[in-house]
């Protein structure tokens, strides 16, 4: 399993076996069911990713499917990761060890919520997508890489370009995708502009 990139940390490519997860319009309540939104931090969220779907098709869910086990890359399709804001969807996939997902599109919200954990979300066409599950269900052991900056994508003998936003994709390479570390690394820059505000030290 490919190690979480920590801040700062460029993130030009990802590469590792695949999980194939079919299904349109799969939302944050699917990926993270709301009753593991109470919650006081996000430490264990991975052991719950897609629970409900899992219990009513546990045989069948690539989540519960030991070929895929310790799969760092997260194929999917359409518009993935619909439905509510929670962020708890995209810090129980990466704690569960995704580095990448490629899909066909995904919700803004979620897209930027994964952007900011260091989560690239990479959007290519159907039938790409559809190769990519089959090639991944066909062989569970086939290495799928993702460039971040060019958007090439190979598995096996398959190979096709994906993109990711170029606003996210040039905070991946530059290292600037985590806006929470760049504010602490800058905080007595910060802190010494408050100082200076009379709506904020004034009072």
């Amino acid at each position: 399993m490919s190690p979480q990139a920590g801040p700062g940390e460029k993130i030009t490519s990802v590469a590792g076996r695949g999980i194939p997860l079919h299904g349109n319009d799969i939302d944050t309540d699917r990926i993270m069911p709301a009753r593991f939104l109470k919650v006081v931090s996000f430490e264990g969220l991975e052991h719950h990713l897609f629970e409900d779907d899992r219990k009513t098709n546990r045989e069948q869910h690539p989540f519960s499917d030991i070929r895929y086990n310790e799969a760092t890359v997260l194929v999917v399709n359409a518009n993935f990761g619909c439905g509510s804001s929670r962020e708890h969807a995209p810090q129980g996939l990466v704690r569960y060890g995704i580095r990448a997902i490629i899909g066909e599109s995904f919700s803004e919200i979620f897209l930027g919520n994964s952007a900011v954990l260091g989560l690239p979300c990479f959007t290519a066409d159907h039938e790409s997508i559809e190769k990519l599950q089959a090639l991944v269900e066909k062989s569970p052991d086939v290495t799928i890489s993702a460039n971040v900056e060019t958007g090439a994508i190979a598995a096996g003998p398959l190979a096709f370009t994906a993109s990711v936003p170029p606003a996210l994709r040039d905070a991946f390479v530059s290292g600037q995708w985590d806006p929470t570390s760049m504010l602490l690394a800058d905080f007595g820059a910060v802190r010494e502009v408050a100082h200076r505000l009379p709506y904020v030290a004034g009072f």
